[in-house]
């Protein structure tokens, strides 16, 4: 390999960046968008430039998949990231482009990390020079870019989803870096013991530029303890100790985690619930933000069926406003096992969607004479409060045959009680009153 070769080894790069894969076959994971026969690789190996989207977790190879792309194209690969770039980037990127077409017909392959960091402004800059084919574009994010991309830029490229490396794929990783003498740490001579490997594969939850950069650290311990050349369990421990599993807070992650979370106690499988709880605790959520949303599922999915739900999802949240951690989340686990294991009812949330659709469709109606109160004489003298039937004069306090809708409107019952828990006893009660549970529309 030559001197100059960026893959050659380099003590000041890290080793995550020394072991970037040379070539498709170098490549780890992702197989169901680089397997053989597969279109992204097929079209890779034929050298067909598109634009494109790679959205995927951090670590899962989307720089390195551009470059290889590039690579095979014989395109030139200007890299750009959003979090830096602005558009006068973009037109230097373009101006380069322009240039390496015109003196030697070269493609250009523009390379942008974390798309998601640009606004609509910015990524609509790049829409006329794809249309021209001055640029191939290829953006690369961990946000969904059905609401990070704008629709005309994800019109025009195909998005392609990477998945976090498994851990036989990590173990693999790692394997060849302490096996690799030109790059990697093979002319360290350093050996591993296998659970030490797979502690790191564990720890490094689906990243493969977390692993290597573990196994560098632990390498790094083992040389300067002079006693072995081994990288030992406890040397992983160390090393991987303190990480947090992938949870990126108002992302993908937070949203997709809180979603499991909410159909597990829907689904009445508390173990589930419980899971979903702690791995939201375990990547830094804020339990409070969790205690807020178990209210949410008291209210939402349980309603009356347990009024007791919507009370003790109150007193959780409470008790870590006071407490903290670890006795206020050990009070929002209680909560979430209690209302996976109670009886569910959204009848009150279909019922107050079906009323707020009622209000929209019939608009301002007047309130019925016989409903207003009149405190005036000149109220009373206009008829209000007139006819009114003061249900605790009624028997059993119920005034049968009145009714309290605006006159205009039908007849509607959108509250219907469920066959559980405490609405069965609440169906009753509306059945000896003459609810007949018609439908709601």
């Amino acid at each position: 390999m030559k001197p100059n070769d960026p893959n050659t080894r380099d003590p000041l790069r890290p080793l995550a960046d020394r072991m970037r894969p040379r070539s498709l076959d170098e490549f780890v994971g992702q197989q169901h968008v680089l397997g053989p026969g597969k279109p992204l690789r097929v079209s890779i190996e034929a050298g067909q430039l598109h634009s494109l989207i790679l959205w995927g977790p951090p670590g899962t190879g989307k720089t390195t998949l551009a470059r290889l792309i590039a690579q095979r194209s014989d395109a030139q690969f200007i890299a750009l990231s959003a979090v830096m770039a602005g558009v006068k980037d973009i037109r230097s990127a373009v101006e380069a482009a322009r240039a390496a077409r015109e003196m030697s017909g070269k493609p250009t392959l523009l390379f942008l990390d974390e798309v998601h960091r640009f606004n609509k402004a910015q990524q609509d800059t790049f829409l006329p020079y794809l249309e021209d084919g001055t640029l191939t574009f290829v953006g690369a994010t961990t946000e969904n870019p059905s609401f990070e991309v704008v629709s005309p830029l994800l019109s025009r490229a195909r998005v392609y989803v990477l998945r976090a490396l498994s851990v036989e794929d990590i173990r693999s990783l790692l394997g060849s870096a302490l096996a690799d003498e030109e790059r990697g740490l093979g002319s360290e001579h350093l050996s591993a013991e296998p659970e030490a490997l797979e502690l790191i594969a564990r720890a490094a939850d689906g990243d493969a530029r977390r692993a290597l950069n573990m196994l560098e650290l632990g390498a790094g311990l083992v040389q300067a303890s002079g006693a072995s050349r081994t990288l030992s369990v406890a040397i992983a421990q160390e090393v991987a100790s303190g990480g947090h599993r992938r949870f990126d807070k108002g992302g993908d992650q937070f949203y997709e985690q809180i979603s499991a979370l909410h159909k597990a106690v829907r689904g009445s499988d508390p173990d589930a619930a419980l899971y979903w709880l702690c791995r939201m605790l375990d990547g830094g959520c804020d339990p409070l933000y969790v205690a807020r949303r178990v209210v949410r599922m008291a209210v939402e999915d349980i309603g009356l069926a347990d009024p007791r739900a919507f009370a003790l999802t109150l007193d959780a949240w409470d008790a870590y406003d006071r407490l903290g951690s670890p006795e206020g989340e050990l009070a929002i686990a209680t909560a979430v096992v209690y209302l996976a294991c109670a009886p569910k009812s959204n009848a009150v949330y279909v019922a107050m969607g079906e009323a707020a659709a009622d209000v929209e469709q019939f608009g301002t109606l007047d309130v019925p004479l016989r409903l207003r109160n009149a405190p005036t004489r000149l109220m009373k003298n206009l008829g209000y409060g007139r006819g009114y039937r003061y249900a605790h004069d009624e028997p059993d306090a119920f005034a049968a045959g009145e009714r309290y809708l605006p006159d205009e409107m039908p007849d509607r019952r959108y509250y219907r009680p469920v066959p559980r828990g405490f609405e069965l006893k609440i169906a009753e009660a509306l059945a000896r009153r003459g609810h007949k549970s018609p439908s709601g529309g």
